[in-house]
């Protein structure tokens, strides 16, 4: 099948990688560095062992017209980064491509299909001019779940940490043939890809861990398991997940897994960065709204009370625009011993 993937990073050239070896016509939508060098050497996939795969046999363009209509267009961006392609994505679409966005959080097109009180209610923190739904055909969507953790390294190079799975579902719960055709697709790519009756369901349950953990560690510096072991951010994280929880249930989602589980699988994760704090760490603008201030809004649509992830949603808000009007990046530096009786950590911005 002919696909693209816009964006090359973390998940975008994992993906992109796998799909390619197993024989699929993948076209890579990138710029600078990243087109320069799958260009010259193709795309590199570095796997968690240490053994590497190349795929040679991609396309590279940020000419969306020249790569022409596509069987599936993966999103393979921030949500916050999506409304900037709107113009070029129309090139890429026919009436037949099925369109797969792999952002975090609540997506967009949350309540399209969904039934009940607020079937068509717009998602305004993260499409706050409608754009994205008046833009991108709805009935073409394919919901999906990234669960795979990866990091672009190097221009064209991607490093696997682990996971394989994004499972996929019709935004009405039908299991159609287009689902069950990119499904198959993925899977003979090595993925596991199933195909879902309520794909929000699992968006919930990959949310239920970002909107917690991504703030945390951005705000503390912190790995996954620094946060499940410290007891006072484990509660915060707990509390959290509760809130969510009720505003989810409302919303008639059932988790299939306990929330002590839930946190157990993080810490069972080990040493590994969050995005949000990858983002910060690279002086990124990092996604807070699709992954916490989206849970804040439907908080108030249900009428949930959520104050805990109300204060993380205004500390992290706080944090970016701090990174943004010092345009640089936040780091931990020790501090000399002329500087302080005893040397400790300190945190500032390099710009």
């Amino acid at each position: 099948m002919k696909i693209a993937i816009i964006g090359a990073g973390a998940i975008g050239g994992y993906l992109g990688v796998k799909l390619a070896l197993a024989g699929e016509d993948v076209t890579f939508l990138v710029r600078g560095a990243n087109l320069q060098a799958i260009r010259a050497q193709g795309m590199k996939l570095v796997h968690a062992d240490g053994t590497e795969q190349v795929a040679r046999n991609v396309q590279a363009t940020n000419d969306y017209a020249a790569a022409g209509v596509q069987d599936i267009v993966v999103l393979a961006m921030k949500a916050h980064q999506v409304e900037a392609v709107l113009p070029d994505l129309q090139h890429l679409i026919g009436p037949e491509t099925v369109i797969v966005p792999m952002q975090n959080g609540i997506p967009f097109w949350y309540f399209h299909e969904h039934g009940g009180a607020l079937a068509g209610t717009p998602v305004h923190s993260v499409d706050p001019q409608g754009a994205l739904l008046a833009g991108i055909p709805a009935r073409q969507i394919l919901g999906c779940v990234v669960y795979p953790a990866s990091e672009l390294t190097a221009p064209g190079v991607v490093r696997h940490i682990e996971g394989d799975r994004f499972p996929i579902g019709e935004l009405d719960g039908s299991m159609s043939e287009r689902a069950t055709r990119v499904s198959a697709c993925f899977e003979h790519a090595g993925f596991k890809a199933p195909v879902l009756d309520n794909i929000r369901a699992e968006m919930w349950l990959k949310l239920w861990g970002n909107l917690t953990f991504n703030p945390i560690s951005a705000l503390s510096q912190a790995t996954l398991v620094d946060i499940c072991q410290f007891p006072a951010t484990r509660e915060l994280a707990a509390q959290m997940m509760r809130e969510a929880q009720a505003i989810a249930h409302k919303l008639g989602i059932t988790f299939r897994v306990t929330l002590d589980k839930r946190i157990a699988g993080a810490e069972k994760v080990g040493k590994h960065k969050t995005s949000m704090l990858q983002d910060v760490e690279a002086g990124r603008a990092p996604e807070i709204d699709a992954l916490v201030g989206s849970v804040v809004e439907l908080g108030r649509l249900t009428g949930t009370p959520t104050p805990h992830i109300d204060t993380v949603y205004a500390l992290v808000k706080l944090l970016a625009r701090t990174m943004e009007e010092q345009q640089g990046r936040l780091e931990m530096q020790a501090l000399q011993p002329s500087q302080a009786c005893t040397p400790a950590p300190m945190i500032r911005a390099v710009a």
